[in-house]
């Protein structure tokens, strides 16, 4: 059965100089609708964690579930706003991206679902190459086991607030993406990251 996917929009945006990044024109349309249409083919359902007006998110046809933590919390009050819609829908699992990178691989999800199996592990997050580092992590891209809900939510309630912090002790295959022209977890952060996306894309249409 393929997870839920959740498309973490919680952010402030603030680089951007606030608002909602990912309403912004990427060829034609919303960012969010790139990611839209990347993700829906990998999961079963598809639903937004956002916060403040759902309104403006209704053109997307799509659930929209806000930060059951009070105050900013980070991406994992996303994942466990994601954990409990999950949970009452009847899944298992969810997979989270994040609502301003939507160059994301196309096999995303069942990489991730390969790697907890032959790892035995509940949950996975996306790497990448690093130089510098054994890799990269990108914590927004992950796979995670609705189990784990109510620990996420104390955790989160005695002031956890980072991906790996709270992943490790669970236990986390570390997947690596590779091989990709160009960063399959590019996101926009900035005008500059917007117009690096729309060249890109110019290219490869």
């Amino acid at each position: 059965m393929k997870p839920a996917g959740v498309i973490l929009a919680g952010g402030r945006s603030a680089r951007m100089g606030g608002g909602d990044k990912f309403l912004l024109d990427l060829d034609g349309q919303p960012i969010l609708d790139h990611v839209i249409n990347r993700l829906t083919p990998q999961v079963s359902e598809l639903v937004i964690n956002a916060n403040g007006d759902a309104a403006r998110l209704m053109r997307f046809d799509l659930p929209v579930i806000a930060d059951s933590i009070d105050g900013f919390a980070g991406p994992l009050a996303g994942v466990l706003a994601g954990m409990d819609w999950a949970f009452d829908n009847g899944f298992d699992q969810i997979v989270t991206v994040a609502a301003d990178t939507p160059f994301f691989p196309e096999h995303l999800v069942t990489a991730l679902q390969l790697a907890i199996v032959s790892e035995a592990m509940p949950l996975a997050m996306a790497t990448t190459p690093d130089l510098e580092r054994p890799f990269n992590r990108h914590p927004t891209f992950g796979l995670w086991d609705v189990s784990l809900r109510n620990d996420l939510r104390q955790s989160l309630n005695d002031g956890l607030r980072k991906v790996v912090q709270w992943t490790k002790p669970h236990g986390c295959a570390n997947v690596s993406f590779e091989g990709f022209a160009f960063d399959p977890f590019f996101n926009v952060n900035t005008p500059d990251d917007l117009e690096t996306a729309r060249k890109y894309l110019a290219q490869h249409p």
